[in-house]
């Protein structure tokens, strides 16, 4: 544990996600690694998805290319949500321009014989071993963010076999058999524990809880069906005294109880200004967000100004980490998130 005695010397970004005063606003983009980049491009070229994860000095290169082209304020792992099933040998495969497709989805007890436990250190080496070479090559003041897939998401993409729109397999699981729903994400909340924490040990200095699809619930099934299982993981990190984040898409009418569910920083897209989604949150939470991603294949003049305005919302409380609204678009231009950077830090 960092002694209260070493806070004021750590780096900016976990300074913010404490709401301690920061010299500027810590600035990092979720997919940040990845597409957008030509030097991730090249490797691509040459290795599938699954390779590079499996590849700790492929998952540290491409990890580490944001960090030095941007300068960001933290690193984000990169992995995919799907990495830990892979590990114990579930069915899936990432289809590109599809997302992850698993080969026998998840719908009754019988299904969920094919999740067994975690363990690190047999399953996934290769991440543990990729999180000690980046943390050896990143610099003292940028920290690594280790992270991992909610239940509810995850159990999206297993009950669904795939992606999904609508989600109707995945409510009608849900509220049919609440009971095998509710032993699908007991297991995927162990899972995810079991991850960070040997993400932290690794290295990581904080982690990411991504519940990316929550927002096509209501409140009030969030609140009863998906909301325990969060909790359980950030109630099962407490610990270990890493800032913890929370994060979702269309989760507007959900903040308040993402705020709930634990989390130290709850992270907010696009659609709800920032002041009014602290709001939601309260303010004993740092927030992170929440430029629109799409703004920034607009003028410059026009990102400067939208960029602007979110650190105005912000009103230069402690607790705020800039970040998009959701993840680096493929095709955006890497110098726009360059200058955004600066101009975030300087602003």
């Amino acid at each position: 544990m960092t002694p209260p005695s070493d806070r004021a010397t750590e780096p900016r970004f976990l300074r913010a996600c404490r709401r301690q005063p920061v010299d500027a606003t810590p600035v990092w983009f979720m997919r940040q690694a990845g597409r957008s980049l030509p030097e991730y491009r090249a490797i691509r070229e040459r290795h599938g998805m699954f390779d590079i994860m499996r590849t700790p000095e492929l998952t540290a290169e491409v990890t580490l290319q944001p960090v030095r082209r941007h300068g960001v304020d933290a690193a984000i792992l990169f992995s995919d949500i799907v990495a830990p099933l892979m590990a114990i040998g579930v069915d899936v495969e990432i289809k590109p321009g599809v997302g992850p497709v698993f080969g026998r989805p998840v719908r009754d007890d019988e299904d969920l014989a094919q999740l067994r436990p975690l363990e690190p250190e047999q399953d996934m080496p290769w991440m543990l071993d990729a999180i000690r070479a980046i943390v050896g090559e990143l610099d003292a003041t940028v920290p690594l963010i280790g992270f991992a897939g909610a239940p509810f998401t995850v159990a999206s993409y297993l009950v669904e076999g795939g992606p999904s729109r609508d989600y109707a397999q995945t409510k009608a699981l849900m509220l049919g058999r609440p009971d095998v729903w509710a032993r699908l994400l007991e297991t995927l909340a162990d899972m995810a524990i079991t991850s960070l924490r040997a993400q932290v040990d690794a290295g990581a200095r904080a982690v990411q809880l991504f519940d990316s699809w929550a927002g096509a619930l209501d409140p009030a099934t969030y609140a009863a069906h998906v909301m325990p299982a969060s909790a359980r993981i950030f109630a099962g990190l407490a610990d270990l005294d890493v800032p913890r984040i929370h994060f979702g898409v269309g989760t507007g009418e959900l903040l308040g109880l993402m705020g709930e569910a634990g989390a130290d920083v709850v992270g907010v897209d696009w659609r709800v200004p920032l002041d009014g989604a602290w709001t939601r949150i309260g303010r004993d939470k740092a927030v992170q967000g929440n430029l629109d991603p799409a703004v920034l294949f607009a003028p410059w003049d026009v990102v400067g100004r939208e960029a602007r305005a979110v650190l105005q919302r912000a009103g230069g409380r402690d607790g705020h980490i800039f970040n998009l609204g959701h993840g680096v678009l493929p095709d955006t231009d890497p110098d726009v998130l360059t200058r955004l950077v600066e101009l975030v830090r300087t602003s």
